[in-house]
């Protein structure tokens, strides 16, 4: 294993942060993954997965059975750890700038568009290296005007050469789900099946720019541009792994998931041996325009009326917002129903706060579809 400092520009004096990363060497160098975890601060399980992760690519190179390079990140956001007030952590929007840490990721397509133009050949093999090589290049030359473009910039450089880009992340309260996209969850379902996903949440384009899209699009653009001149890669598979809630840290749960993620990989040839029998798929794929968002119509206490988890109908009660001075009830009634897979973790609501989300069928959102 070898470990890399990333130095990132210092947004005031003396305040000087770094990423680390952590290099495992595999049988075939030109097959890579890419994990990382807590790119929101505040999203600790993932933490907590990344670091048995690493104890375990120790092993498993220290053997020879990583058929792939493994590039770990288990602390992907040096910005949001500092953020914290008054005993609380702010790590999901940066708070200088009040952009969310998994948004506004730069779109590199277009650019090795013309990079490339002279340079792709008839051999798909040299034309993926020419497309990693342009990518390197790019962010190693481009000059980040702001700590967190730095960072941006830091991640993307080394996330976007992956083949398989795995980003660790969880929700307020909910249960183990994912975001992919329709051309990587073929081969992102052993991932989904080994962790016990309950929800599989699939979009092309979901809005905001997050990472796990920003990784995949140089690819997914070069190869509709030159596709039916040169052979082009298949280029990188996103995931994004939501596990569970921000309260779900155990080391238990931790090395569980983690084992998992190993399976996952193990099935899809990225490292060598063998697994037990595979678990069946919880529930299949939906698109996330499907997904029903619930908002409290007023301030109040939020009074849950059904666990995470659960299958919703259309017009049932999920939950209700209480106004203890004026004793006005409101139900928060499923217009479309699916399966309760995240709420908010406040008990508090605010005029127009997201309360509940449903994993349906029905919904056809358009525009941005991941909370904002």
């Amino acid at each position: 294993m070898q470990q890399q400092h990333h130095p990132l520009l210092s947004a005031s004096l003396g305040t000087q942060r770094e990423i680390y990363s952590f290099h495992f060497s595999g049988g075939d160098t030109h097959k890579r993954v890419y994990i990382q975890a807590a790119l929101h601060g505040d999203e600790l399980p993932g933490m907590a997965v990344a670091w048995y992760l690493k104890q375990k690519l120790l092993e498993l190179e220290s053997t020879g059975q990583l058929k792939a390079s493994f590039t770990l990140v288990p602390v992907a956001n040096p910005l949001a750890l500092g953020q914290h007030w008054h005993g609380t952590h702010l790590g999901r929007f940066h708070t200088l700038s009040g952009q969310d840490f998994n948004r506004r990721f730069p779109a590199l397509g277009e650019t090795l568009v013309a990079e490339l133009a002279s340079s792709l050949t008839q051999s798909e093999y040299e034309n993926k290296r020419l497309i990693r090589d342009a990518i390197d290049r790019h962010y190693r030359d481009t000059i980040a005007k702001t700590e967190l473009d730095a960072q941006r910039f830091t991640l993307m450089r080394m996330a976007s050469q992956a083949d398989l880009m795995i980003d660790l992340h969880c929700d307020w309260d909910a249960v183990p789900h994912l975001y992919t996209t329709p051309h990587a969850w073929p081969d992102i379902e052993p991932l989904a099946r080994w962790l016990g996903s309950e929800v599989q949440l699939l979009a092309q384009v979901s809005g905001g720019e997050p990472f796990d899209e920003a990784c995949c699009e140089p690819w997914l653009t070069l190869a509709k541009r030159y596709g039916d001149e040169y052979p082009m890669p298949r280029g990188l598979l996103p995931v994004t792994l939501e596990l569970r809630g921000v309260a779900d840290v155990s080391p238990e749960q931790a090395e569980k998931d983690a084992d998992a993620i190993l399976n996952a990989l193990i099935e899809g040839g990225y490292i060598a041996g063998e697994v037990a029998d595979s678990p069946a798929l919880i529930n299949p794929a939906t698109e996330l325009a499907g997904c029903e968002y619930i908002f409290a119509p007023h301030s109040g206490l939020i009074l849950n009326r059904r666990k995470i988890g659960e299958k919703i109908a259309a017009g049932e009660v999920v939950a209700e917002i209480v106004d203890p001075i004026t004793d006005q009830v409101t139900p928060l009634l499923a217009e479309y129903g699916g399966i309760l897979y995240a709420r908010n973790l406040m008990k508090f609501a605010t005029a127009g706060m997201l309360v509940v989300r449903l994993a349906g069928e029905n919904a056809g959102r358009e525009g941005d579809l991941l909370v904002g």
